[in-house]
Protein backbone atom coordinates (compact mmCIF):
# COMPACT_ATOMS: atom_id res chain seq x y z
CA UNK A 1 0.00 0.00 0.00
CA UNK A 2 1.10 3.67 -0.36
CA UNK A 3 2.43 5.46 2.52
CA UNK A 4 0.83 8.44 3.76
CA UNK A 5 1.60 11.89 2.20
CA UNK A 6 3.97 13.82 3.67
CA UNK A 7 2.66 17.46 3.95
CA UNK A 8 4.35 19.64 1.44
CA UNK A 9 6.39 16.30 -0.40
CA UNK A 10 5.63 16.31 -4.03
CA UNK A 11 6.37 13.14 -6.30
CA UNK A 12 6.80 13.10 -9.87
CA UNK A 13 5.86 10.48 -11.50
CA UNK A 14 7.19 9.23 -14.67
CA UNK A 15 4.53 8.85 -17.01
CA UNK A 16 4.77 7.09 -20.05
CA UNK A 17 1.60 7.70 -21.72
CA UNK A 18 0.86 3.90 -21.02
CA UNK A 19 -2.10 2.56 -18.57
CA UNK A 20 0.12 1.67 -15.74
CA UNK A 21 1.98 4.75 -14.95
CA UNK A 22 -1.18 7.03 -15.33
CA UNK A 23 -2.92 5.13 -12.67
CA UNK A 24 0.15 5.59 -10.99
CA UNK A 25 -0.28 8.77 -10.59
CA UNK A 26 -4.39 8.87 -9.65
CA UNK A 27 -3.62 6.71 -7.16
CA UNK A 28 -0.85 8.88 -5.58
CA UNK A 29 -3.34 11.95 -6.36
CA UNK A 30 -6.19 10.13 -4.12
CA UNK A 31 -3.59 9.46 -1.04
CA UNK A 32 -3.01 12.92 -0.67
CA UNK A 33 0.11 13.47 -2.54
CA UNK A 34 1.25 16.39 -4.22
CA UNK A 35 1.72 15.13 -7.69
CA UNK A 36 3.72 16.03 -10.80
CA UNK A 37 4.15 14.09 -14.07
CA UNK A 38 7.38 13.89 -16.18
CA UNK A 39 7.80 12.46 -19.86
CA UNK A 40 10.99 11.36 -20.76
CA UNK A 41 12.12 11.03 -24.49
CA UNK A 42 15.47 8.94 -24.38
CA UNK A 43 15.63 7.69 -28.16
CA UNK A 44 16.85 9.91 -30.80
CA UNK A 45 16.76 7.64 -34.31
CA UNK A 46 12.98 7.94 -34.41
CA UNK A 47 11.50 10.72 -36.69
CA UNK A 48 8.40 11.42 -37.66
CA UNK A 49 5.07 12.28 -36.48
CA UNK A 50 3.87 8.85 -36.50
CA UNK A 51 6.51 7.72 -34.39
CA UNK A 52 5.69 5.87 -30.82
CA UNK A 53 7.24 8.80 -28.96
CA UNK A 54 5.20 11.51 -30.57
CA UNK A 55 2.15 9.28 -29.85
CA UNK A 56 2.95 8.28 -26.20
CA UNK A 57 4.12 11.71 -25.52
CA UNK A 58 0.22 12.85 -26.44
CA UNK A 59 -1.39 10.27 -24.10
CA UNK A 60 0.73 11.34 -21.16
CA UNK A 61 -0.32 15.33 -21.81
CA UNK A 62 -4.04 13.59 -21.78
CA UNK A 63 -3.90 12.11 -18.72
CA UNK A 64 -2.15 14.96 -16.86
CA UNK A 65 -4.53 17.21 -18.53
CA UNK A 66 -7.41 15.04 -16.71
CA UNK A 67 -5.66 14.78 -13.37
CA UNK A 68 -5.36 18.77 -13.60
CA UNK A 69 -1.51 18.14 -12.90
CA UNK A 70 1.85 19.70 -14.62
CA UNK A 71 3.55 17.60 -17.20
CA UNK A 72 7.61 17.90 -17.54
CA UNK A 73 9.44 17.10 -20.34
CA UNK A 74 13.24 15.79 -20.83
CA UNK A 75 15.34 14.08 -22.86
CA UNK A 76 18.57 12.32 -21.33
CA UNK A 77 19.32 10.51 -24.86
CA UNK A 78 23.07 11.11 -24.64
CA UNK A 79 23.29 9.62 -21.51
CA UNK A 80 20.98 6.90 -22.61
CA UNK A 81 23.34 6.30 -25.43
CA UNK A 82 26.49 6.53 -23.76
CA UNK A 83 25.09 4.45 -20.72
CA UNK A 84 22.63 2.17 -21.95
CA UNK A 85 22.96 1.66 -25.48
CA UNK A 86 26.61 1.42 -26.35
CA UNK A 87 27.20 -0.79 -23.66
CA UNK A 88 24.38 -2.89 -25.26
CA UNK A 89 26.01 -3.10 -28.59
CA UNK A 90 29.30 -4.01 -27.02
CA UNK A 91 27.92 -6.64 -25.28
CA UNK A 92 26.02 -8.30 -28.53
CA UNK A 93 29.31 -7.81 -30.32
CA UNK A 94 31.54 -9.90 -27.89
CA UNK A 95 28.84 -12.74 -28.20
CA UNK A 96 26.72 -12.00 -25.21
CA UNK A 97 22.71 -11.48 -24.54
CA UNK A 98 22.51 -8.10 -22.76
CA UNK A 99 19.54 -6.74 -21.20
CA UNK A 100 19.36 -3.31 -21.76
CA UNK A 101 16.33 -2.87 -19.59
CA UNK A 102 17.77 -3.15 -16.43
CA UNK A 103 20.45 -0.95 -16.94
CA UNK A 104 17.90 1.81 -18.15
CA UNK A 105 16.38 0.75 -14.73
CA UNK A 106 19.71 1.71 -12.82
CA UNK A 107 21.18 4.38 -15.13
CA UNK A 108 18.45 6.27 -16.58
CA UNK A 109 15.29 5.92 -14.32
CA UNK A 110 16.57 6.08 -11.03
CA UNK A 111 19.67 7.39 -11.98
CA UNK A 112 19.09 10.68 -13.96
CA UNK A 113 15.79 11.15 -13.54
CA UNK A 114 15.83 11.01 -9.67
CA UNK A 115 18.60 13.99 -10.33
CA UNK A 116 16.22 15.97 -12.71
CA UNK A 117 13.21 15.02 -10.17
CA UNK A 118 15.00 16.77 -7.37
CA UNK A 119 15.85 20.04 -9.43
CA UNK A 120 12.44 20.27 -9.96
CA UNK A 121 11.79 20.23 -5.86
CA UNK A 122 10.39 16.47 -5.69
CA UNK A 123 11.39 14.60 -2.59
CA UNK A 124 9.86 11.17 -4.56
CA UNK A 125 9.61 9.13 -7.68
CA UNK A 126 7.09 6.93 -8.80
CA UNK A 127 7.05 4.76 -11.72
CA UNK A 128 4.44 2.07 -13.24
CA UNK A 129 6.32 -0.83 -12.12
CA UNK A 130 5.06 -3.68 -10.68
CA UNK A 131 6.93 -4.22 -7.66
CA UNK A 132 6.46 -3.12 -3.61
CA UNK A 133 8.67 -1.91 -1.21
CA UNK A 134 9.53 -2.48 2.46
CA UNK A 135 10.95 -0.14 4.49
CA UNK A 136 13.72 -1.66 7.44
CA UNK A 137 16.28 -0.55 9.29
CA UNK A 138 17.22 2.33 6.60
CA UNK A 139 17.41 0.08 3.78
CA UNK A 140 14.47 -0.41 1.62
CA UNK A 141 13.51 -4.03 0.66
CA UNK A 142 12.72 -4.76 -2.95
CA UNK A 143 9.86 -6.87 -2.64
CA UNK A 144 7.17 -9.03 -5.56
CA UNK A 145 4.40 -7.29 -6.77
CA UNK A 146 1.28 -9.24 -5.64
CA UNK A 147 0.72 -10.20 -9.41
CA UNK A 148 3.60 -12.32 -9.46
CA UNK A 149 2.19 -12.81 -13.63
CA UNK A 150 3.13 -8.91 -13.65
CA UNK A 151 6.32 -8.77 -11.31
CA UNK A 152 9.11 -6.20 -12.48
CA UNK A 153 11.60 -6.88 -9.83
CA UNK A 154 13.85 -8.98 -12.64
CA UNK A 155 14.23 -5.44 -14.90
CA UNK A 156 15.00 -4.20 -11.06
CA UNK A 157 17.53 -6.06 -9.92
CA UNK A 158 20.60 -3.56 -10.21
CA UNK A 159 18.71 -0.42 -8.66
CA UNK A 160 20.56 0.28 -5.33
CA UNK A 161 19.06 0.54 -2.00
CA UNK A 162 19.04 4.02 -2.11
CA UNK A 163 17.71 4.55 -5.33
CA UNK A 164 14.62 2.76 -3.51
CA UNK A 165 14.60 5.14 -0.75
CA UNK A 166 12.84 7.82 -2.50
CA UNK A 167 10.57 5.85 -4.92
CA UNK A 168 6.99 4.71 -4.55
CA UNK A 169 5.44 1.57 -6.50
CA UNK A 170 1.95 2.53 -6.22
CA UNK A 171 1.02 -0.37 -7.95
CA UNK A 172 2.26 -3.15 -6.21
CA UNK A 173 -0.33 -4.42 -4.28
CA UNK A 174 -2.76 -4.67 -7.92
CA UNK A 175 -3.25 -7.05 -10.63
CA UNK A 176 -3.20 -5.99 -13.92
CA UNK A 177 -7.17 -6.15 -14.46
CA UNK A 178 -7.69 -4.21 -11.25
CA UNK A 179 -5.11 -1.28 -12.91
CA UNK A 180 -7.11 -1.28 -16.05
CA UNK A 181 -10.35 -1.55 -14.36
CA UNK A 182 -9.68 1.14 -12.34
CA UNK A 183 -8.53 3.10 -15.32
CA UNK A 184 -11.87 2.61 -17.28
CA UNK A 185 -13.71 3.53 -14.27
CA UNK A 186 -12.56 7.08 -13.74
CA UNK A 187 -11.61 8.04 -17.64
CA UNK A 188 -8.59 7.96 -18.51
CA UNK A 189 -8.31 7.69 -22.02
CA UNK A 190 -5.68 5.50 -22.22
CA UNK A 191 -7.24 2.29 -20.20
CA UNK A 192 -7.49 0.18 -23.40
CA UNK A 193 -4.13 0.97 -24.25
CA UNK A 194 -1.81 -2.06 -25.25
CA UNK A 195 0.83 -2.40 -22.93
CA UNK A 196 4.66 -1.12 -24.11
CA UNK A 197 6.94 -4.18 -25.42
CA UNK A 198 10.46 -4.23 -26.68
CA UNK A 199 13.64 -2.66 -25.39
CA UNK A 200 13.11 0.44 -23.03
CA UNK A 201 12.91 3.67 -24.33
CA UNK A 202 13.13 2.16 -28.41
CA UNK A 203 10.22 -0.40 -27.87
CA UNK A 204 8.91 -2.61 -30.66
CA UNK A 205 11.20 -3.20 -33.43
CA UNK A 206 11.76 -6.34 -35.83
CA UNK A 207 14.91 -7.03 -33.76
CA UNK A 208 17.60 -8.76 -35.85
CA UNK A 209 16.85 -5.82 -38.82
CA UNK A 210 17.24 -3.06 -36.83
CA UNK A 211 19.89 -4.22 -34.99
CA UNK A 212 21.70 -4.49 -37.89
CA UNK A 213 21.73 -0.95 -38.47
CA UNK A 214 24.36 -0.52 -35.47
CA UNK A 215 25.36 -3.75 -35.79
CA UNK A 216 25.96 -5.57 -38.92
CA UNK A 217 26.80 -9.07 -39.12
CA UNK A 218 28.76 -11.53 -41.23
CA UNK A 219 26.81 -14.47 -42.65
CA UNK A 220 27.79 -17.67 -41.40
CA UNK A 221 27.61 -21.83 -41.30
CA UNK A 222 24.72 -23.34 -39.43
CA UNK A 223 25.71 -27.01 -38.42
CA UNK A 224 24.30 -29.77 -36.67
CA UNK A 225 25.48 -32.07 -34.19
CA UNK A 226 27.40 -33.87 -36.99
CA UNK A 227 28.79 -31.08 -38.58
CA UNK A 228 26.32 -31.09 -41.52
CA UNK A 229 25.71 -27.68 -43.51
CA UNK A 230 22.14 -27.49 -42.39
CA UNK A 231 21.50 -23.15 -43.00
CA UNK A 232 23.56 -20.28 -42.79
CA UNK A 233 22.87 -17.48 -40.33
CA UNK A 234 23.16 -13.49 -41.13
CA UNK A 235 25.49 -12.57 -38.10
CA UNK A 236 26.08 -14.97 -34.74
CA UNK A 237 25.04 -12.26 -32.78
CA UNK A 238 21.69 -12.32 -33.45
CA UNK A 239 21.32 -15.45 -31.50
CA UNK A 240 21.39 -16.67 -28.28
CA UNK A 241 21.77 -20.07 -26.26
CA UNK A 242 18.16 -22.37 -27.29
CA UNK A 243 16.49 -19.63 -29.23
CA UNK A 244 14.59 -21.87 -32.31
CA UNK A 245 12.66 -19.13 -34.18
CA UNK A 246 14.31 -17.18 -36.91
CA UNK A 247 16.84 -19.76 -37.66
CA UNK A 248 15.29 -20.27 -41.41
CA UNK A 249 15.96 -24.20 -40.97
CA UNK A 250 13.41 -26.27 -42.84
CA UNK A 251 12.99 -28.92 -45.15
CA UNK A 252 16.89 -30.80 -44.53
CA UNK A 253 16.66 -34.42 -45.76
CA UNK A 254 17.17 -36.96 -43.44
CA UNK A 255 15.42 -34.67 -40.90
CA UNK A 256 12.72 -34.66 -39.03
CA UNK A 257 10.16 -32.07 -39.52
CA UNK A 258 10.74 -30.71 -35.59
CA UNK A 259 11.91 -27.15 -34.43
CA UNK A 260 16.31 -26.74 -34.46
CA UNK A 261 17.92 -25.40 -31.18
CA UNK A 262 21.14 -23.24 -30.78
CA UNK A 263 23.15 -25.69 -28.62
CA UNK A 264 26.24 -23.68 -29.24
CA UNK A 265 27.67 -19.92 -30.21
CA UNK A 266 31.20 -19.87 -31.90
CA UNK A 267 31.25 -16.49 -32.35
CA UNK A 268 35.07 -16.66 -32.92
CA UNK A 269 34.16 -18.80 -36.26
CA UNK A 270 31.05 -17.09 -36.74
CA UNK A 271 28.95 -20.73 -36.64
CA UNK A 272 26.17 -21.36 -34.82
CA UNK A 273 25.59 -24.80 -33.73
CA UNK A 274 22.21 -26.89 -33.80
CA UNK A 275 20.18 -29.88 -32.36
CA UNK A 276 16.49 -31.16 -32.62
CA UNK A 277 16.86 -32.72 -29.44
CA UNK A 278 15.27 -30.66 -26.92
CA UNK A 279 17.24 -32.30 -24.19
CA UNK A 280 20.55 -31.69 -25.42
CA UNK A 281 22.90 -31.65 -22.40
CA UNK A 282 24.06 -28.14 -23.68
CA UNK A 283 20.74 -26.42 -23.13
CA UNK A 284 20.34 -27.24 -19.76
CA UNK A 285 22.55 -26.00 -16.65
CA UNK A 286 22.68 -26.74 -12.52
CA UNK A 287 25.34 -24.63 -12.34
CA UNK A 288 26.10 -20.95 -13.23
CA UNK A 289 28.80 -18.80 -12.36
CA UNK A 290 28.35 -14.70 -12.22
CA UNK A 291 30.94 -12.18 -12.92
CA UNK A 292 29.38 -9.66 -10.45
CA UNK A 293 26.56 -10.25 -8.25
CA UNK A 294 24.64 -6.64 -6.80
CA UNK A 295 23.21 -7.09 -3.96
CA UNK A 296 20.09 -4.17 -3.46
CA UNK A 297 21.11 -3.08 0.55
CA UNK A 298 23.66 -4.23 2.35
CA UNK A 299 25.14 -7.60 1.92
CA UNK A 300 25.18 -10.88 3.83
CA UNK A 301 28.59 -12.02 4.99
CA UNK A 302 29.96 -14.31 2.47
CA UNK A 303 29.51 -17.89 1.80
CA UNK A 304 26.05 -20.12 0.94
CA UNK A 305 22.61 -18.85 0.64
CA UNK A 306 19.20 -20.75 0.15
CA UNK A 307 16.74 -18.98 -2.03
CA UNK A 308 15.32 -19.19 -5.78
CA UNK A 309 16.31 -17.59 -8.94
CA UNK A 310 15.85 -17.23 -12.12
CA UNK A 311 17.87 -16.20 -15.41
CA UNK A 312 15.03 -14.98 -17.80
CA UNK A 313 12.19 -12.50 -16.99
CA UNK A 314 9.48 -15.21 -17.98
CA UNK A 315 10.92 -18.27 -16.35
CA UNK A 316 10.05 -19.57 -13.30
CA UNK A 317 12.03 -19.47 -9.91
CA UNK A 318 14.06 -22.22 -9.49
CA UNK A 319 15.37 -23.31 -5.96
CA UNK A 320 19.19 -22.58 -5.43
CA UNK A 321 22.11 -22.16 -3.46
CA UNK A 322 24.24 -19.14 -4.52
CA UNK A 323 27.40 -18.82 -2.77
CA UNK A 324 29.22 -15.53 -2.93
CA UNK A 325 32.63 -14.33 -2.10
CA UNK A 326 33.42 -10.70 -0.57
CA UNK A 327 35.25 -9.68 -4.01
CA UNK A 328 31.42 -10.09 -5.88
CA UNK A 329 32.19 -13.13 -7.50
CA UNK A 330 29.12 -15.42 -7.08
CA UNK A 331 28.21 -19.62 -8.19
CA UNK A 332 24.84 -20.31 -8.05
CA UNK A 333 23.50 -24.42 -8.16
CA UNK A 334 19.88 -24.89 -9.34
CA UNK A 335 17.93 -27.85 -7.57
CA UNK A 336 16.86 -29.01 -11.18
CA UNK A 337 18.82 -27.48 -14.46
CA UNK A 338 16.88 -24.79 -16.29
CA UNK A 339 16.94 -24.03 -19.60
CA UNK A 340 19.96 -22.49 -21.80
CA UNK A 341 21.14 -19.76 -19.36
CA UNK A 342 22.95 -17.39 -21.26
CA UNK A 343 26.33 -15.43 -20.89
CA UNK A 344 25.57 -11.79 -20.50
CA UNK A 345 21.93 -12.57 -19.24
CA UNK A 346 21.14 -11.53 -15.42
CA UNK A 347 20.59 -14.18 -13.23
CA UNK A 348 17.82 -12.83 -10.24
CA UNK A 349 17.67 -13.93 -6.74
CA UNK A 350 15.03 -14.34 -4.68
CA UNK A 351 14.25 -15.07 -0.61
CA UNK A 352 10.59 -15.73 -0.56
CA UNK A 353 9.00 -12.45 -1.87
CA UNK A 354 12.94 -10.84 -1.04
CA UNK A 355 14.86 -9.80 -4.45
CA UNK A 356 17.74 -9.57 -3.38
CA UNK A 357 19.67 -8.50 -6.94
CA UNK A 358 21.27 -10.22 -9.38
CA UNK A 359 24.23 -10.40 -11.33
CA UNK A 360 25.35 -10.74 -15.29
CA UNK A 361 25.74 -15.02 -16.33
CA UNK A 362 29.57 -15.57 -17.38
CA UNK A 363 29.23 -19.05 -18.11
CA UNK A 364 27.13 -22.18 -17.48
CA UNK A 365 27.93 -25.51 -16.75
CA UNK A 366 26.17 -28.18 -19.08
CA UNK A 367 24.66 -30.99 -16.96
CA UNK A 368 21.80 -32.22 -19.35
CA UNK A 369 17.35 -32.07 -18.48
CA UNK A 370 17.66 -34.51 -15.47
Amino acid sequence: MLPDAPPGNLVLVALSGGVDSAVSALLLQDAGWQVEGLYMHNWDDDTGEDCPAVRDFQDAHRVADLLDIPLHRASFAPDYRDRVFRPFLEAYRSGLVPNPDVWCNREIKFGLLWEHARRLGATHLATGHYARLEPGQGRCRLLRSHDHRKDQTYFLNQVTSHQLEHSLFPLGHLKKSQVRALARRRGLPNHAKKDSTGICFIGEKPFREWLSRYLPGTPGLILDESGRTVGEHPGSFYFSLGQRKGLGIGGIRGCRESSWYVYEKDTAQNILRVTQDPHHPNLWSTDITLSDFHWIGNPPPAGLLRGAGKTRYQQPEVGCGLEWTTDGCATVSFESPVFAPTPGQFFVFYQGEWCRGGGPIARSESKGPH
